[in-house]
């Protein structure tokens, strides 16, 4: 089979749905299938070029307005691809609303040719935007033979895909860095981290700093915990500057800006508790959260409404779930893990046996491998 996957972007370029796109890509490659990658170019221009064997088409960005990228070629570009690629599957990254208005035009050309909808979140950001695209996820859903959502609580609390749940398939994320034993170079962080920060319960903190990230919760918090702790947080974003004015005077947290793959794998190893503090389904599953659990650490989460956080750790077991952005709440459940050492173990063993039985690379590689053969 040919399969085409119409991601927002690919590596280089970082992102959940990019590696999500890339572990697909991956998984693949061990096939006889012929695959291809159609998205947008996070650089100005189209380019065609191969990452990791694979060969990737990309249409030139002129903007982006409210999450989407836009471009001039994209249509142009894609409907070549399909000519000279003829796939017999294609698997679309959602959401990409603009990518989808091209995509259907092509499809109706292609009638043979079987749709994948990997649903990585509703939009539930800009309603007034998810009303207009109602009809264009209509149309891509009754046309798909298949809908792929990476938990079934997504599926539960997605009125989108409760509409089409006899079509919907379980293929959770992998968190296939963190299996990986760490570097000698890794381990000295590691080491430093912990003496940087002896006799301290090391929380550790990652992600962008944006609103369903819910940092700002985690710098509350903070404020009901004692000096024997230290809050690390990763990552940057819009929201960067606030929250260090928000935490001005918290001694106990420190903002460690971007932080590199081994960095992040190091902090994991140090950390005594992953936190993470997501608020809203934006948050469709929670990759760094699937990494932290897989180093063994114990998990302090919010309840999410149809979220997938709630499915990758499970409260009672691999760590503590609270009342949404309760803080005081959040901060008891850090305290209770501190104090109870055994429990904090306990937690982080079974953290570490849900993602060695559920979110491997082999895992998702099965689920993926099983879908196609079905298809």
């Amino acid at each position: 089979m040919k399969i085409l996957q119409i991601s927002n972007y690919y590596p280089p370029h970082i992102g959940g749905i990019e590696s999500t796109a890339h572990d697909i890509a991956t998984a693949i490659k061990d096939t006889d299938n012929e695959q291809r990658v159609f998205c947008f170019n996070h650089e100005q221009g189209d380019k065609i070029d191969e990452v990791d064997g694979v060969k990737v088409v990309r249409a030139g960005c002129f903007a982006k307005v409210a999450s989407q990228s836009l471009s001039l070629s994209y249509g142009k570009l894609l409907k070549k691809t399909f000519k000279d690629f003829t796939p017999n599957i294609v698997i679309f990254h959602y959401p990409n609303p603009f990518g989808a208005r091209y995509l259907i035009k092509v499809l109706r050309k292609y009638p043979n040719c079987k749709l994948v909808m990997y649903w990585h979140l509703d939009i539930t950001k800009q309603k007034l935007l998810g009303k207009l695209f109602e009809g264009q996820n209509k149309w891509l859903l009754n046309r798909a033979i298949a809908v792929v959502a990476t938990s079934p609580n997504y599926i539960a609390g997605s009125k989108w895909l409760q509409m089409v749940k006899e079509k919907c398939v379980v293929i959770p994320s992998c968190a296939k860095s963190a299996l990986l034993p760490l570097s000698e170079k890794e381990l000295k962080i590691s080491s430093n981290i912990r003496k940087e920060f002896s006799n301290k319960i090391i929380c550790f903190a990652l992600g962008r700093h944006v609103k369903y990230k819910g940092m700002e919760y985690l710098v509350h918090a903070s404020r009901f915990l004692d000096d024997k702790f230290v809050v690390l947080i990763g990552g940057q974003g819009p929201l960067t500057e606030e929250l260090k004015n928000m935490a001005a005077e918290d001694k106990k947290i420190y903002f460690l800006g971007v932080v590199s793959d081994s960095e992040v794998r190091a902090y994991m190893h140090a950390c005594d508790i992953f936190c993470f503090p997501s608020v809203t389904k934006n948050e469709a599953f929670g990759l760094a959260l699937a990494e932290a659990m897989a180093f063994g650490k114990p998990a302090v989460t919010f309840t999410i409404e149809g979220s997938g956080v709630n499915y990758v750790s499970l409260n009672g077991v691999t760590g503590i779930e609270v009342e949404n952005r309760n803080v005081q709440a959040y901060a008891d459940a850090i305290i209770k893990l501190a104090d109870e050492k055994a429990l904090r173990e306990q937690y982080g063993d079974a953290a570490r046996r849900r993602v060695l039985d559920n979110f491997t690379t082999n895992k998702f590689k099965s689920n993926l491998i099983n879908l196609l053969k079905k298809l």
